[in-house]
């Protein structure tokens, strides 16, 4: 039931990118612990699709019960991760030095937004001061105003519970072979970085400008934006190949002098202009009748929430229900070790005397 069935993760809950990086474990089938504060917290949610297919026990860390309970679940476990600032586990004495004499094989995955190290590592943050000092949030925007916040996707999401996850899988497959654990430290500030991966290489290839708005893939292009439909709907338009926006060109009746301006930075900024208005004149059936599996890379634009509904994401089950709740199916697909969500969110604690029965 999924590629990682047999390994168990303890979370040490935080909140955001760590219960995601959680999810992704249970979505693959590792029997994940999540480890709880007992109380409820300001940032408990109704519905957190971050917590299905795991297990929750509730322990005071601070107390010499709890710290036993929790080094006696090291003791059984292939890695944990928390996202507390640097520190803080030491202080409670379950730092990597106190897991590592109990489970030498355990990985010790860190995240948090600066990383362990260095002269922030100990300030408070969240995603947008984290994407801000990798660069990232610098490229996102229109020209001639401030850069755009882009969700909590780049820092939190990409930068720390993706590379978090990524990290602990590494270390999970190179501790089979030397039956040695490690830490892991994740910095969202370098994780988001590293998602800039190709626009410090178009940059270093003079093929990026140093300003917002006027590139390729920044909303300067005229064949690679959105545009907004007569009935106030919105598309999304990427024909960045020649191949591809003469298809857009053939099925839309444009000019073939489109062809001649297409990667002429200088004429993007008319050709955008004009694409508004073409795009204002029908409707956003209009456009779908026309575009929709056409190779013009076109694509309407749908809220989050109505995602499921479209064709091509219906017929791979792209979606799925679990208590009554639209949410993402577990992501990659595999074609032997099928994931699959085993329960919807668990209560918080409900766990917590079967799996002290278990450690006795």
């Amino acid at each position: 039931m999924g590629p990682l069935s047999g390994y168990r993760i303890i979370e040490v809950v935080g909140i955001g990118p760590g219960p995601f990086a959680g999810m992704m474990f249970a979505d693959m089938g590792a029997d994940v612990i999540a480890v709880e504060r007992p109380g409820r917290s300001a940032t408990d949610l109704a519905v957190d699709i971050n917590r299905r297919g795991k297990r929750s026990i509730e322990l005071d860390l601070k107390s010499d019960d709890g710290k036993a309970s929790f080094l006696k679940l090291c003791e059984t476990a292939d890695a944990l991760f928390e996202g507390y600032r640097p520190g803080v586990m030491e202080k409670l004495g379950l730092g990597p030095d106190e897991v590592s004499a109990v489970n030498p094989k355990l990985v010790y995955g860190r995240m948090t937004g600066w990383g362990q190290t260095g002269p922030l590592a100990h300030t408070a943050g969240h995603d947008i001061n984290y994407i801000a000092l990798s660069g990232a949030l610098h490229a996102i925007g229109p020209a001639g105003a401030p850069p755009t916040a882009p969700l909590n996707l780049i820092g939190d999401y990409g930068g720390g519970g993706m590379m978090l996850a990524f990290g602990l899988v590494c270390a999970l497959l190179e501790a089979q072979k030397s039956g040695k654990g490690q830490v892991v430290d994740v910095s969202m500030v370098e994780g988001s970085s590293a998602l800039m991966s190709i626009f410090h290489s178009l940059m270093a290839s003079h093929r990026w400008a140093p300003m917002r708005g006027v590139n390729l893939l920044d909303g300067g292009a005229h064949f690679y934006g959105t545009f907004e439909t007569s009935d106030g709907e919105y598309v999304a338009l990427g024909a960045i190949e020649p191949q591809f926006m003469q298809v857009f060109i053939d099925k839309t009746g444009l000019d073939e002098s489109w062809m001649q301006k297409h990667l002429n930075p200088g004429e993007w900024p008319a050709l955008k202009a004009e694409l508004t208005e073409i795009f204002k004149s029908k409707t956003l059936a209009d456009w779908q009748a026309l575009l929709d599996g056409t190779d013009a890379c076109f694509a309407p634009i749908l809220p989050f929430w109505e995602a499921h509904k479209h064709p091509h994401n219906a017929a791979r089950e792209s979606f799925i229900d679990v208590d009554g709740v639209t949410q993402p199916a577990p992501t990659p697909k595999f074609s032997r070790t099928k994931p699959e969500v085993r329960h919807g969110p668990a209560e918080k604690g409900a766990d917590t005397e079967n799996i002290l029965g278990e450690l006795d």
